[in-house]
């Protein structure tokens, strides 16, 4: 079966199969398991990482050429999908490293650049992390203040970023710095390695979710980059960062719909073994047509995220549709965990049982790479230019 507007195929290959099925092998056996222990404990997952690059996971859709696995977007989605159902702290991770610093290194980058950074980042053997949102700049990433001044053949950046995924687990930092005047014009990328002299991280961030996926400040005093690491032109930085967001938003909406599945299928399971009054809760309006209603918007929001994936496989525009994908998703993914805390009753409100967390790690989907406002901005953007004249 194709869709008769994109000749897109809903049918996956035995390959695809085969790919998709050993992921969920994995996550099934080893991440799963060791959800609750480390939304308990905070710890870094690298095990879980180790694993997942092993599998190619890291570095799934960078060529092989440049150490990735090369795989295409819509099979690199549903993976996701698989590792978000077993821990969305491992999913976060996975998602941030795919769309964002491997994207824009492999993009933009020099072949110097990816055969320095972008093939130990394929390879899994280092992490990465992408340095865009400061204390006073979230939505609004033009007024980022990080200041980077040319000293010789080198710059020296100065300032902090904020709430950054991996911050002083990763490796390698892609930043978003102020070069020129204000404004998105005057933004500029860089590629900064830990370990530099000056660069420093908080403490991990208290979150509401997510505990495994560590988020601290990134604190930059005087770090040195050499010219070499800028990636793309000078003040080219914001149109590398938001172009690579496209990217980073069809892997934050496979993460909300792999919190979200796992939720259905929990609540699922519970309703097909609690008894009431003498009847399955199944059996009770109430509950199937809430899981009705769980099952069509997971279905729904899964068919615009695939289709963006498949865009971006064709060499076609797919920002307005990855944004619909993750408004889509992410609100599907608040409203399923919280229908399906409804349907488990007080047990749902127990950490005994797997949906409490998951309702904290869905609630992030509507908020980083783009809150769901900002979502709505570039959707309404895109339908006014598709009908300008």
């Amino acid at each position: 079966m194709t869709s008769p507007d994109t000749g897109m195929s809903f049918a996956l290959s035995s390959d695809q199969r085969m790919i998709l099925q050993h992921v969920r092998d994995y996550c099934r056996a080893e991440i799963a398991p060791k959800a609750a222990e480390y939304d308990r404990s905070g710890e870094y997952p690298r095990e879980q990482l180790r694993g997942l690059a092993e599998m190619g996971l890291l570095g799934a859709t960078v060529p092989e050429e440049w150490g990735g696995a090369g795989l295409d977007s819509v099979t690199y989605a549903l993976c996701l999908e698989e590792i978000a159902a077993a821990d969305a702290s491992v999913a976060v991770i996975t998602s941030v490293q795919n769309g964002l610093p491997e994207q824009m290194i492999l993009n933009y980058g020099t072949d110097a650049q990816r055969e320095k950074y972008l093939r130990p980042l394929a390879a899994g053997t280092h992490i990465g992390a992408f340095c865009l949102t400061e204390a006073g700049a979230g939505s609004d990433a033009a007024s980022l203040r990080l200041k980077a001044e040319r000293d010789g053949d080198h710059w020296v950046l100065s300032g902090s970023k904020s709430w950054i995924t991996s911050g002083g687990q990763a490796d390698t930092y892609l930043v978003m710095a102020r070069t020129g005047a204000s404004g998105a014009k005057g933004v500029s990328c860089f590629i900064v390695e830990n370990g530099l002299p000056g660069l420093s991280f908080g403490k991990p961030e208290e979150k509401m979710g997510l505990h495994a996926s560590q988020t601290t400040t990134v604190t930059f005093e005087d770090v040195r980059v050499p010219q070499e690491n800028m990636v793309g032109a000078e003040g080219q930085g914001l149109i590398i960062a938001l172009a690579s967001l496209d990217s980073g938003r069809i892997g934050i909406a496979m993460q909300a719909l792999g919190i979200a599945r796992a939720a259905f299928e929990h609540a699922t399971q519970y309703a097909n073994e609690r008894e009431q009054f003498g009847r399955k809760l199944r059996e009770f309006e109430g509950v199937s047509f809430k899981i009705a209603r769980m099952a069509a918007r997971i279905e729904s929001a899964r068919l615009v995220a695939l289709k963006a994936a498949w865009l971006k496989d064709q060499g076609q525009p797919f920002g307005k549709e990855a944004s619909i994908a993750k408004l889509l998703a992410s609100e599907a993914a608040v409203d399923v965990t919280r229908d399906a805390i409804q349907i488990f009753g007080g047990n749902g409100y127990s950490r005994e049982y797997p949906v409490e967390r998951l309702y904290r790690d869905a609630k992030v989907t509507e908020i980083y790479e783009g809150t769901s406002e900002i979502q709505q901005l570039v959707i309404s953007r895109a339908v006014f230019a598709e009908h300008a004249g």
